[in-house]
């Protein structure tokens, strides 16, 4: 199949996913096509059946926003044109869902019918698509998409119940490569973040208020108070400044490091011994399913579909969204039990493999084929 996958090309979750799909697929013998403003992150090793096609926005005086939608849909209408494109697959629905929408009544005009699947990842319907100067055009596009796929079975009850959809929602979870994520942890890269043997605890998120970055490290205070340990914090975003503030307040910086943005979160995750994952709402929760497929358990909230994945007392523990208090007890119980710690390791290894890469893909291919 020749496939163009539209998304926005950044760490979060949709992209991350997107570009992970599309690997997978150009692995299989399939024709990938991404169209996008700048190339995905995780798309960074050569492969034949990949290609990038970059959404350039012109700028004139007269527009104070550029028409990032507009030109969009004409880059989609030329890259199906110019390569035969079978069928496009947007994820995350604003603006992508509209500007395919577009894209295919225009081809219609020229004889050629494309098929649009759009996928739903989180904040698109449950944050910004529900703001009233966007939710009737994600309605209507959602509907008009040849198929709806949503990355948890919470987001798409969500969808439901928000959003006027009259058609069939299918859940196809996110996945993870565990092959990947299988790392033997390097012994000299965890002396240098854990010099005398330390816990060392993981949280990797964009620093938005959605993550309650703040939570974490109260959690991190509350253990250092009882178990030798180190934080990490990959990632960047907005709430990175109050998160850094915070840290000096409690007097805790040098058992804490931020590391900005990493594209090899395995190697890290390989050191570590506990995620920490404290958000208001996670629609699927891919970066703790990452953590469990390298085998770390994870203290999160039990918001959105989290318990989708985290299985309490086996791959880790779920708390009400704010409670410190129940999160650092959990935190500390396992990080002071090395035998149940060990347990929690092989269960969250076992629970990401139902999640594998080759177990999900396959469900894709079967949807493109009915429309195909």
């Amino acid at each position: 199949m020749r496939i163009g996958i539209v998304c926005y090309p950044t760490f979060g979750g949709s992209g991350v996913m997107a570009t992970e799909l599309g690997k997978a697929l150009a692995d299989k013998g399939h024709q990938v096509h991404f169209i996008t403003y700048q190339q995905p992150v995780r798309l960074s090793e050569f492969n034949a059946n990949i290609f990038y096609h970059e959404v350039r926005v012109p700028t004139y005086p007269l527009f104070d926003y550029p028409p990032y939608e507009t030109a969009l849909s004409s880059t989609m209408v030329d890259v199906i044109v110019n390569n035969n494109i079978d069928l496009l697959h947007v994820h995350y629905a604003i603006p992508h869902a509209s500007a395919a929408y577009m894209a295919k009544k225009i081809l219609e005009k020229q004889g050629k019918r494309i098929p649009v699947i759009t996928t739903l990842h989180g904040t698109d319907i449950t944050l910004v698509g529900r703001d009233k100067t966007f939710e009737p055009v994600v309605t209507f596009s959602m509907n008009e998409s040849d198929a709806i796929t949503a990355v948890s079975n919470n987001l798409r009850d969500e969808t439901y119940k928000h959003f006027a959809i009259e058609k069939e929602i299918q859940v196809i979870h996110n996945f993870v490569d565990v092959k990947r994520f299988r790392k033997k942890p390097i012994d000299a890269f965890r002396r240098v973040i854990a010099p005398n043997g330390e816990k060392i605890l993981l949280h990797a998120s964009n620093f938005r208020k959605l993550k309650r970055v703040n939570d974490v490290i109260y959690i991190f205070a509350e253990v250092l108070k009882k178990v030798p340990s180190k934080l990490l914090f990959v990632g960047d975003g907005p709430d990175r400044p109050e998160a850094e503030a915070l840290c000096r307040h409690l007097g805790i910086c040098d058992e804490t490091r931020f590391v900005g943005k990493q594209e090899q979160i395995e190697e890290i995750l390989a050191i570590s011994d506990l995620f920490l994952m404290t958000s208001d709402y996670e629609s699927f929760g891919l970066a703790a399913l990452e953590a469990m497929a390298a085998g770390v358990p994870v203290i999160s909230t039990n918001a959105g579909g989290l318990p989708e994945i985290n299985i309490p007392g086996k791959t880790g523990f779920l708390s009400n969204v704010g409670d410190i208090t129940s999160m650092s007890n959990h935190a500390i119980e396992l990080l002071s039990d090395e035998s149940k710690l060990q347990y929690f390791r092989e269960q969250a290894a076992a629970q990401a493999n139902q999640f594998d890469i080759d177990n999900i893909v396959p469900r894709y291919e079967e949807l493109y084929n009915r429309f195909l």
